[in-house]
């Protein structure tokens, strides 16, 4: 991976996260500041805001280490697997946020359902998203095994030479 490569997903990553912790911010301030008015589950969908910015933080957290994984040349490594497992994991837990969402909002669709079903096909489609993470994560695990293979051959090799 370039240098350019890196500095640039970096600046990426320091942008959003950046915008993740002011959405988290402006929500626990209107949490405790801005009463419900009765027209929608303000409060469980603010404090859901605030979960689904902290899976993503930690989404970006763990591609940051694996990207300095790879800057350094260790991401064909054991230890690569927890930040793919965080990453699944921060996925995984969208979803289910996403899901909720869509519980408290099936209410106030009863007149066009299918806007549930549709907010419904997003949280399939984000679950879509983990699976090809875990599918990923097989093929760095596939990956290390060889690594370890090959490191293996090489010093039986080198002990016969």
């Amino acid at each position: 991976m370039g240098k350019l490569a890196v500095r640039a997903l970096r600046a990426v990553l320091v942008v959003v996260l950046a915008g993740t912790v002011f959405v988290q911010a402006l929500m626990v301030w209107v949490l405790a500041t801005d009463p419900e008015d009765g027209s929608l589950p303000l409060t469980p969908l603010r404090v859901i805001t605030i979960l689904g910015m902290v899976s993503g933080q930690v989404a970006l957290v763990s591609v940051w280490r694996l990207v300095a994984m790879v800057r350094r040349g260790t991401v064909f490594s054991h230890a690569a697997f927890r930040y793919v497992d965080a990453v699944i994991g921060a996925i995984v837990a969208a979803a289910l946020l996403w899901f909720a969402v869509t519980a408290l909002n099936a209410p106030g669709q009863r007149a066009d359902p299918g806007v549930t079903v549709i907010m419904g096909g997003v949280g399939l489609a984000i679950l879509g998203v983990a699976l090809i993470v875990l599918v990923l994560r097989m093929l760095l695990a596939q990956a290390v095994a060889r690594d370890v293979e090959a490191a293996q051959m090489q010093a039986e090799l080198d002990e016969v030479i």
